[in-house]
């Protein structure tokens, strides 16, 4: 079960309206569990906002009094039967800053792997195959309609989801999410490590790697006590990447623990945490930054931001500490600025 991080995602979401959009079939099925995130959410001082197309007939009737009842301070908006759904929420008011539509499915790739997030060019360039994916034969149309309105600024993100237990919960409230986000406006800053909250978040993001094989174990302890030799990238406030500089001399820094949530990866927030970190090592007089991966993908960027794959001979004491990994090293009096 994903880690919940409730207390950093409440900073972020309290006081808020969160608009969530359910068609009839799904919200009968799953009516229980998506009664039990509302619940939730209103705990967690948010306010949501439900939209559902039920039908107006009588056997529905009970629904619409247990809907009533167990979500007080939910606002329960029903769209008619007849109406375009997709169309109807997404015109209902300018200026909202969620809105989650419950699916069959969350958004996949070609090779079937989830979409984690994705802005609105890249969403019209993917090649899926909606119908099955989301078991909602229009569903291109309504990503087309999505993005427009994001792009104009009608709406800042859009959450596809699928509609399952807990899905609203782990969406909000966990570092990897539960379906898709679609949004253009992610706000990123880079700083040091500053709170015991970071240090959690960042020991989330290692742990993800450690499992995936990429990096060694970083006990939190080991964070907490270096956490002044941690960087890390928040979006909109929340901790999405980090990274470690481990001193090798005076003139050398190492790039280590690099890691980004996997939410938000493939959407450029490695290369900003990268470029971020030479450039606060360059202004702390380091002239040279090493790193050491057999990460492919990571070993590309390397080379495209100008490291260089060497292993110098004054640096044999930090390659024998991890034979057969490729050290890729990086000049910084060569780089007069790295954006």
């Amino acid at each position: 079960m994903p880690k919940l991080y409730l207390e950093e995602y409440r900073k972020q979401l309290s006081g808020k309206r969160i608009f969530v959009a359910c068609r009839e079939g799904l919200l009968r099925d799953h009516f229980g569990d998506i009664v039990a995130d509302l619940k939730f959410l209103e705990k967690q001082g948010i306010r949501p906002v439900l939209f559902h197309n039920m039908s107006n007939r009588f056997a529905n009737q009970k629904h619409f009094k247990e809907l009533a009842v167990k979500l007080p301070g939910s606002e329960i908006i029903r769209i008619p039967s007849d109406h375009d759904f997709y169309n109807d929420v997404l015109n209902h008011e300018t200026g909202v800053e969620k809105i989650l539509f419950l699916e069959r499915k969350f958004l996949v790739d070609h090779e079937g792997n989830r979409i984690n997030s994705i802005s609105t060019l890249k969403a019209r360039e993917k090649a899926v195959t909606f119908e099955t994916l989301t078991a909602n034969i229009n569903f291109k149309r309504n990503l087309d309609q999505i993005c427009k309105k994001i792009e104009q600024g009608k709406i800042g993100r859009v959450h596809i989801l699928s509609a399952a237990k807990q899905a609203i919960k782990n969406e909000l409230f966990t570092i990897e999410g539960s379906g898709t986000l679609i949004a253009n406006d992610f706000f990123e800053t880079f700083s040091c490590v500053s709170s015991d909250d970071d240090v959690e978040i960042i020991d989330g993001i290692l742990k993800i790697y450690k499992k995936e094989g990429f990096l060694k174990t970083r006990s939190r302890e080991y964070i907490q006590s270096r956490r002044n030799n941690f960087y890390i990238v928040r979006i909109d406030g929340i901790v999405v990447g980090c990274a470690e500089k481990i001193w090798l001399d005076s003139k050398t820094a190492e790039l280590g623990a690099l890691a980004i949530s996997s939410r938000f990866r493939n959407q450029q927030i490695g290369l900003l945490l990268i470029r971020s970190f030479l450039n606060q090592m360059k202004a702390d007089g380091y002239s040279r930054v090493v790193s050491l991966t057999n990460n492919q993908k990571l070993s590309w960027m390397y080379l495209d931001l100008g490291f260089r794959y060497e292993s110098p001979a004054d640096l044999k004491f930090r390659q024998d500490q991890s034979p057969g990994v490729y050290m890729y090293i990086i000049d910084l009096k060569l780089h007069a600025y790295l954006t």
